[in-house]
C-alpha cells in the first residue's frame, strides 16, 4: 500500500502547535520512523513559501508538502535510519534566496535519566549546567539548549529576538520524568534575547524570564540573554590555593560592606541611563586601591544578582543566576572578583534564599501554579515585605537554591555567601500574625523544611573543602546557626551578632549623662560570646529607612560625634568576633545612605589647608585596621573564652569598661571610657605585674582628638584594684579606646588599696 501524507496527519496536535498550545511537538514535527522503509520528516514553518530536506550522506534533495495554509509541511524521505539532514526554506518574502536550517527536533534531549532522578531528589549540584540556555555544538551543528523546568504547563515555547517572539516556531518537548522542557534551537548564540513562552494549566499565557539564565536585559526590560560563562581565563590560582588553608575562627577578617551601584557614581546627568552606573571592571581597581589603603581583608558586596528594581538594593531577586547587567557583563564582573582576588581581598556575596517578588516575569506562578511557592498564602507570603516563601520541602526547588549557592562558589570564585533574612526562613510566623501561618507538623513555629534546607546546604558548601564560607544573617536567639548538623545545628560558619550591634547602637545613642543606667548594654554581650561564631557588624540596614548615618546618631557637639566614632570603631575592633562596616560609616557620612547616590566623598577634601575631621576619622580607621591585623590578640582567640578576660565591668558611674584580649604571643589591655570627662589619673587593675606601654589611643591628636595620651611607659604597683592584687594608674582621655602592650615584670610599691 502506498503511503499517504494524510494518513500521518495528527491535526488536534497541529492544530495546537499552530495556536502555540502544543505541549508534545515531537509528535507533530520532527523526523520519525513512518515504516521500516520511510522516515517522516514534518516541520512548521509560517514564513516559508517552499522547503525541501537535504539528505547530508546522499546530497539528494526532496520537496516537502504544504499540508495547510498556516505553514505545516511534510515529506516521506526512503530511508531504513533517520538520516542526517537540513532543511532548504525558501522564504515568502524573498523566494529566490534559499536558507539551510538544521532541524531542532531531530536532535536528541541532553538531559539523561540520571539528570532527571538527581532533580527530583534535590541532589543535582551542577543543575545549572543542564537547565537554562546553553550555547554548544551538537554532532557538528552550532546552536543553544534551552531546558526549563514547568511540570504543570500544558505548553512552552521558547521566544526571541531570533523568531520575532512567535511562540508558535520552538515549542518545547517534555521530559515526563522531571517536567522539564527542553529544546536545542541551531543557529542561536551568545547575546540573543529570548524568555519563555508559557501556556498554564488553567490557559493563562504568560512570558517568563529563564530562572538559570546567565545574562539579563537592563531594567525595565526584563529578558534572558544566551550566555556563554567559558570564555574567562581566571588569574586568581594563588588566592584559590592559599584559600584552602585558611581557617576563619583563628584569622583576621575586616569586611567592607558595598553597594557596586552607590560605592561610586560616574558624574554624569541623572537621565543619562547608559552612564549611571561604572562597569565591574572599573570598579575593581577603585575598590582595591581603597580597601588596601584601608586594610579590609574582604568586601561583602550587596546582592549582584539580577533584580528590577533599585530601591530593593537586590534583595529581590529574579535573576538568581545572572550578575546584574547594571554594571556589565558576568566576564565583567569575573574580572572583578579576580582582580580583587590578585589583590588579596576576599568577596563575599549577599544571597537571598528566604523569597522572591512577584514580579509576572520572575518565578511567581512559574507554569501557571505555586511552583517555587506555596499555594496557601499563610505559607507562601511574607505579607510585610510584600514577596513569595520558596517551597523548601519541594526537593526542585532545594535543588534550584543549593545549586544556585554552588554556582557563585564554582562560577564566579566567590569566597563566601552570607544568607539574607535566615531568621525569616527558620520561624514559620515569622512577620505574621495569629491566622496568617500554619503550624508544622509538631503544633511548633519552626520551619522543619527550611532547616533541612541549611543544613543540606551548609554541608554541601563544606562538602567543597576549599575554604568557601557561610554566613547567616540570622537576628534571633535561634540556637546552634553555627553548630554542626550532627549536634542539631545549622552548620554555618559564622552569624551575624544583631543582639550585639542594636544594643551597641541604642548605647551609643543614649547622651553620656545617662548612660551609666544602660551599662549593661556595654557587657552583655560577653554572656553569649561563645554560643556561636559571631561577625561583629555595623551594616547597610542601621543607615537607611530614617535611622540616619553612624555620624548622626552620635550625641554632642561635632568634636564629640566624631570622636564617639573614633571609641565605637576601636571599641568593636577590640571586642570577639570578625568585623563588618558598611561603606562611608568609616569616614562619618553625614547623610542617610542611598542607592540613588554616590558615597560623599567631598567630606574628605581638605578644609582651609587642613584635613577634614572627616578625612581624619578615615585615617583613624586605617590605622586602626593596620594594627588589627597586626596583633593577634586582637582576633586569634575570638572563638575561645581563654582569650578575652574581665578586668572591670562595674565601673557604671563613669561609663568605663577594661578588659585584656590575649593569645600565646601576647596580652593587651583595653580601656573604653564612654563619656566625654578625661582623668589625669585613672587606676585600673591590670592583669600581672609588670610594665605596661600605651600602643594605641583613639584620642590621638593626629586622629583628631585632645592628644590626651599616655606617652610614657607604665609600671604595674602592687595595689589591689578592681579584684586584682596589682593595678596602675594612667592618663584616662574623654570619649576613648586605649590600648595597652602588657609584659611582664616587677611591680613597684604606693598608692592607696581598693
Amino acid at each position: 500500500m502506498a503511503l499517504k501524507l494524510e494518513d500521518f496527519m495528527q491535526w488536534p496536535e497541529i492544530e495546537a502547535l499552530e495556536y502555540a498550545e502544543c505541549g508534545e511537538p515531537d509528535l507533530v514535527l520532527g523526523p520519525r520512523m513512518a515504516n521500516k522503509t520511510h522516515v517522516l520528516v514534518t516541520a512548521f514553518l509560517p514564513a516559508a513559501e517552499a522547503v525541501k530536506v537535504k539528505v547530508l550522506d546522499t546530497g539528494r534533495s526532496y520537496k516537502m508538502k504544504r499540508m495547510d495554509e498556516e505553514g505545516y509541511f511534510a515529506v516521506f524521505l526512503p530511508s531504513r535510519k533517520i538520516p542526517d539532514y537540513r532543511l532548504v526554506v525558501k522564504g515568502k518574502e524573498s523566494p529566490s534566496t534559499e536558507q539551510e536550517l538544521a532541524d531542532c527536533y531531530a536532535f536528541e534531549p541532553q538531559i539523561d535519566g540520571l539528570d532527571m532522578s538527581q532533580f527530583n531528589h534535590g541532589v543535582h549540584d551542577t543543575l545549572y549546567d543542564k537547565l537554562g540556555a546553553h550555547p554548544m555544538k551538537i554532532n557538528g551543528v552550532e546552536g543553544t539548549y534551552f531546558a526549563v523546568w514547568a511540570p504543570n504547563a500544558r505548553a512552552v515555547s521558547v521566544v526571541g529576538d531570533f523568531n520575532g517572539w512567535d511562540g508558535r516556531l520552538h515549542a518545547m518537548r517534555k521530559l515526563e520524568d522531571a517536567g522539564i522542557y527542553e529544546l536545542f534551537i541551531p543557529g542561536i548564540g551568545k547575546g540573543e534575547v529570548y524568555k519563555y513562552e508559557i501556556l498554564g494549566s488553567t490557559g493563562q499565557r504568560v512570558l517568563k524570564a529563564d530562572p538559570f539564565a546567565n545574562y539579563a536585559e537592563k531594567r525595565p526590560a526584563t529578558a534572558s540573554i544566551v550566555w556563554d560563562l567559558r570564555d574567562y581565563s581566571w588569574q586568581d590560582k594563588e588566592w584559590m590555593s592559599a584559600r584552602k588553608k585558611w581557617k576563619p575562627k583563628k584569622e583576621a577578617m575586616l569586611i567592607y560592606e558595598v553597594s557596586l551601584g552607590s560605592f561610586r557614581k560616574p558624574e554624569t546627568k541623572e537621565s543619562d541611563e547608559e552612564s549611571a552606573f561604572y562597569n565591574y571592571r572599573e570598579l575593581a581597581p577603585m575598590l582595591c586601591e581603597y580597601c588596601e589603603e584601608m586594610g579590609y581583608t574582604h568586601v561583602e558586596l550587596m546582592p549582584v544578582m539580577e533584580h528590577p528594581f533599585d530601591g530593593s538594593w537586590g534583595y529581590q531577586v529574579t535573576g538568581y543566576y545572572a550578575p546584574t547587567s547594571r554594571y556589565g557583563t558576568p566576564e565583567d564582573f569575573m574580572y572583578f572578583v579576580d582582580t580583587l582576588h590578585q589583590h588579596g581581598i576576599g568577596v563575599i556575596l549577599d544571597w537571598v534564599p528566604a523569597h522572591f517578588p512577584k514580579d509576572e516575569h520572575g518565578l511567581a506562578r512559574f507554569d501557571g501554579t505555586c511552583l517555587y511557592e506555596h499555594l496557601d498564602p499563610r505559607q507562601g507570603e511574607h505579607p510585610h515585605w510584600g514577596t513569595l516563601i520558596y517551597n523548601y520541602g519541594r526537593p526542585q526547588v532545594v535543588n534550584f537554591l543549593i545549586a544556585n549557592a554552588l554556582f557563585w562558589l564554582e562560577k564566579f570564585h566567590a569566597d563566601g555567601l552570607r544568607m539574607d533574612a535566615v531568621a525569616s526562613m527558620l520561624y514559620l510566623d515569622y512577620g505574621k500574625n495569629d491566622g496568617e501561618w500554619v503550624a508544622n507538623m509538631y503544633g511548633g513555629n519552626e520551619n522543619l523544611e527550611a532547616i533541612e534546607f541549611l543544613q543540606q546546604l551548609n554541608g554541601r558548601i563544606h562538602a567543597r573543602k576549599d575554604g568557601s564560607l557561610s554566613i547567616a544573617e540570622e537576628s534571633t536567639a535561634w540556637p546552634m546557626v553555627t553548630g554542626k548538623t550532627a549536634d542539631g545545628g545549622l552548620d554555618f560558619d559564622l552569624k551575624w551578632n544583631m543582639g550585639w550591634m542594636n544594643d551597641f547602637l541604642e548605647y551609643m545613642r543614649t547622651d553620656p549623662l545617662f548612660r551609666k543606667g544602660r551599662h549593661g548594654m556595654l557587657t552583655f554581650s560577653m554572656m553569649y560570646q561563645y554560643s556561636e561564631e559571631f561577625i561583629l557588624v555595623l551594616s547597610h540596614d542601621e543607615v537607611v529607612h530614617m535611622k540616619g548615618s553612624m555620624y548622626t546618631k552620635m550625641p554632642g557637639t561635632p568634636e564629640e560625634k566624631f570622636a564617639s566614632l573614633r571609641l565605637s570603631y576601636g571599641y568593636m575592633a577590640a571586642h570577639p568576633g570578625k568585623k563588618l562596616l558598611f561603606m562611608g560609616q568609616e569616614f562619618g557620612q553625614e547623610r542617610e545612605w542611598s542607592e540613588e547616590r554616590s558615597l560623599d566623598w567631598h567630606l574628605l577634601e581638605p578644609m582651609t589647608g587642613e584635613l577634614s575631621p572627616n578625612e581624619k576619622l578615615r585615617q583613624y580607621v586605617s590605622i586602626l585596621n593596620t594594627f588589627y591585623r597586626a596583633h593577634p590578640a586582637m582576633y586569634r582567640e575570638d572563638s575561645r573564652p581563654s582569650g578575652y578576660e574581665w578586668i572591670s565591668t562595674l565601673d557604671a558611674d563613669r561609663s568605663v569598661i577594661a578588659f585584656l584580649r590575649k593569645c600565646r604571643e601576647e596580652t593587651l589591655l583595653v580601656l573604653c571610657n564612654f563619656t566625654p570627662v578625661a582623668y589625669e589619673k585613672f587606676r585600673v587593675g591590670v592583669p600581672f605585674a609588670g610594665k605596661y606601654k600605651e600602643i594605641f589611643n583613639s584620642d590621638a591628636a593626629e586622629f583628631g582628638g585632645t592628644g590626651f595620651v599616655n606617652p610614657r611607659l607604665k609600671n604595674s604597683q602592687k595595689v589591689k584594684w578592681d579584684g586584682r592584687p596589682n593595678s596602675m594608674e594612667c592618663r584616662l582621655a574623654p570619649l576613648s579606646v586605649q590600648i595597652f602592650n602588657c609584659t611582664k615584670g616587677n611591680s613597684s610599691k604606693g598608692g592607696k588599696k581598693k
